[in-house]
């Protein structure tokens, strides 16, 4: 058996990230060939992911960035809250959104056959599976390109937010409404982006309330429309009760710093 150095050990383990126990195991079957072992540890790597395809990746640390007219969010998810917080885990996970923000990918499949240090992002990320002995799944990419773009993280790591804005806006205020969106969850900037369809069937929720309460007949439908428009109110981000001051809607609160100021998109997502 190949006499294995502590020196080779440590080499492995910082160009796999694979623990010290592993990396030695890798090169004494490989009789010290740093390349087999570089290849045993990957192949290790892909036999634990494939036991624990089945597992619920269920946790996990959402990320968002902006870098000027584009804006990405990626969710890398994992089994337990301990992985999902470990510094190197996050670390992991904003090297490929920072892939994502220089290559611009069309989709999350896209993104996962970008190249990173020599392999597809798929098997990197099959290969620190191994690693780390959970169920790892990059889950989640959406991006937006806008005149201008903002991302907010929220606390923990598992919320975050992208907004893109129809022109340049004053920073405090692009991150007022990046913080909105996370906390106020809205289905779409305006009444006008809601498939009619929704609507319809909020207005038919709302006539069979009305009638299920013994309501007149005459007033059914102005029951209906009222919680329509109540739905809208809530759940459409122009029209959303501005969260740091409730007497403005988001739209007037960006009015009063810009009247041809608006919101083109946004994506929220998170693991909770």
């Amino acid at each position: 058996m190949a006499d294995i150095k502590a020196v080779d050990v440590a080499k492995l383990r910082k160009s796999t990230g694979a623990g010290m126990m592993d990396c030695k195991k890798a090169l004494q079957e490989a009789e010290g060939d740093f390349e087999k072992a570089t290849i045993i540890i990957r192949k290790n790597g892909q036999a634990i992911a494939n036991k624990r395809a089945d597992r619920e990746a269920s946790e996990g640390t959402v990320q968002g960035k902006a870098s000027g007219n584009f804006g990405a969010i990626i969710s890398l998810n994992c089994e337990t809250d301990f992985v999902a917080k470990n510094k190197e885990y996050v670390a992991f996970a904003i090297s490929i959104l920072d892939l994502a923000i220089a290559e611009k990918p069309a989709d999350l499949a896209a993104l996962k056959a970008l190249t990173m240090n020599g392999k597809s992002v798929e098997e990197v990320v099959t290969e620190r599976s191994g690693m780390t002995g959970e169920k790892l799944e990059l889950a989640y990419f959406e991006a937006i390109s806008a005149e201008s773009v903002i991302a907010y993280n929220h606390f923990g790591n598992n919320l975050a937010t992208l907004v893109g804005f129809n022109k340049v806006v004053d920073e405090q205020v692009a991150k007022d409404i990046a913080m909105q969106v996370a906390a106020m969850s809205p289905v779409s900037v305006s009444k006008d982006d809601i498939a009619p369809e929704i609507i319809e069937t909020e207005r038919k929720i709302g006539r069979e309330k009305a009638i299920t309460e013994g309501k007149p007949e005459n007033i059914v439908d102005k029951i209906a429309e009222g919680m329509v428009n109540k739905f809208l109110k809530e759940n459409t981000l122009m029209s959303q009760a501005f969260t740091k001051d409730a007497k403005k809607t988001v739209a007037q609160y960006l009015s009063d710093t810009d009247k041809d100021l608006t919101v083109t998109e946004f994506k929220r997502f998170s693991v909770k």
